[in-house]
């Protein structure tokens, strides 16, 4: 079994309100996150997106800057975060994203017309953020090579029929487990 999918099985659960919310080191960075498995999470990336080409790894604040930061120590291909903060820059870009638990204001710097990006998150839940994301690129004349998470949550998504996007991994809550729902779920 691999580590990806033994981490979440073995992922602790705790309620919020009425949901049930795994606790994970890629999503939460606790447990701890053991370079073994962020190395693995980052061969599976390399293996199932085109990197050839790409000018760009563009990831939102703040839980994908690792896995981004490992694939591109793999790749060499330069990393983009996408900020919470405003820093007035020339052709910074400004998004509203919406989530199941939250809505801000997200800045986009040093992404232009015509670059190629690779867009990578953490976990895919509501779709608010990706899509936000997509969205703003979009309007910059970036082309998106990829959208990739690592975990998605079983469920429809904001990005369902609007961005093709690849997962490493679906899962569910059920019960107070992790479920895998599909080991190579791409949306």
């Amino acid at each position: 079994m691999d580590q990806l999918r033994r981490s979440l099985l073995e992922a602790p659960i705790i309620e919020k309100g009425e949901y049930q919310y795994f606790v994970h080191p890629i999503s939460d960075g606790i447990p701890t996150l053991h370079p073994s498995l962020l190395r693995e999470i980052s061969i599976k990336i390399a293996r199932k997106v085109e990197l050839e080409d790409v000018d760009k790894i563009v990831t939102p604040a703040a839980m994908g800057i690792h896995i981004s930061t490992a694939l591109s120590l793999m790749s060499d291909v330069p990393i983009v975060v996408i900020r919470k903060r405003e820093y007035g820059l020339d052709g910074e870009v400004s998004l509203s994203q919406q989530t199941g638990y939250s809505e801000s204001e997200m800045f986009i710097n040093d992404v232009q017309e015509g670059d190629s990006v690779l867009v990578i998150d953490d976990v895919l839940s509501t779709g608010g953020t990706l899509s936000a994301i997509c969205e703003a690129l979009d309007g910059i004349g970036a082309e998106v090579s990829d959208v990739l998470t690592v975990i998605k949550k079983a469920g429809e998504n904001e990005l369902d029929g609007e961005v093709d996007y690849k997962s490493l991994i679906n899962v569910r809550v059920e019960d107070g487990e992790v479920v895998i729902v599909d080991e190579d779920g791409d949306g």
